[in-house]
């Protein structure tokens, strides 16, 4: 259920059906959430973030409430999120990116990097050759097979327990919802994170901010290897922070992006650039 200082909205885009929460009001800021999850994943930390702004948190295409596709890349979601932007009438906004979002803000930069003031790029990795050949195979985990006795919601909650916090039952309860809301389709987008190729995706020359989670196994080693290709990137470290970091440490988030956005806003003028 969504508590009521949300406002939950549907939009029929030219890439399918999208379903977005919003709340608060000001320069628009887009939160885009990781693999397997929803806009949930960002419901502690947009009230912090609303108190100065309009933000909007969609389903990315293919997740959440928002339609089911059958072609999951990271291409097709960037499509989706400017699809809604179109269709939102927002000419520019803010994005924050975390992990899989940031990969997609990677892609939208590339493409209508016009659309983009500033960008928070959370857990992102450069995700070049030397990823793809060097990511550790991984037993799949968000992928488990139906048992008549329901065994396996224990063992798509152990699989992922070792990324969460402890003693936070209720951010792994929301994970494994968003997880059964995809089915079978519940490792697509890191099979899309594998085949993306970012190579020569990283021109864009407006303020970005990288934040890295010491953490975070997957994710914190690569962060530098991304900021080494956006020079004027600013990384920010927060210690402790794990992979559902959005919502295990909303105040410090909220805290470095407040801050990092009211910093930049006269420098968004360089937004868009070439190297």
């Amino acid at each position: 259920m969504i508590a009521p200082m949300f406002s939950p909205h549907y939009a029929r885009t030219r890439s399918g059906l999208m379903h977005y929460v919003e709340m608060g009001a000001g320069e628009p800021l887009l939160l885009l959430h990781q693999t397997p999850r929803s806009w949930d994943e960002f419901r502690l930390l947009m009230p912090l973030l609303a108190e100065q702004r309009r933000v909007i948190a969609p389903d990315i295409i293919g997740y959440g409430a928002s339609e089911s596709i059958p072609d999951h890349s990271i291409e097709r979601y960037a499509d989706s999120v400017l699809a809604l932007l179109e269709e939102l009438g927002l000419d520019r906004v803010d994005l924050l990116g975390h992990q899989l979002g940031g990969i997609i803000a990677i892609e939208m930069s590339h493409r209508r990097p016009e659309r983009l003031r500033r960008l928070v790029l959370s857990g992102t990795p450069y995700v070049d050759e030397e990823f793809r050949r060097e990511r550790p195979p991984m037993h799949p985990l968000s992928m488990v097979e139906l048992q008549d006795d329901g065994r396996h919601l224990m063992e798509l909650w152990v699989r992922r327990s070792g990324f969460y916090p402890p003693a936070r039952p209720d951010l792994l309860n929301r994970y494994v919802r968003d997880v059964l809301l995809l089915e079978d389709q519940a490792e697509d987008g890191h099979r899309a994170i594998s085949t993306y190729r970012m190579e020569g995706r990283t021109g864009y020359r407006g303020p970005v901010l990288c934040i890295g989670a010491t953490a975070d196994p997957i994710a914190f080693h690569q962060v530098p290897r991304l900021v080494e290709r956006l020079p004027q990137a600013r990384l920010e470290i927060i210690q402790g922070g794990m992979v559902p970091l959005m919502e295990q440490l909303p105040e410090e988030v909220a805290a470095l992006v407040s801050k990092f956005l009211d910093e930049t806003v006269q420098a968004d003028s360089a937004y868009g650039g070439t190297p």
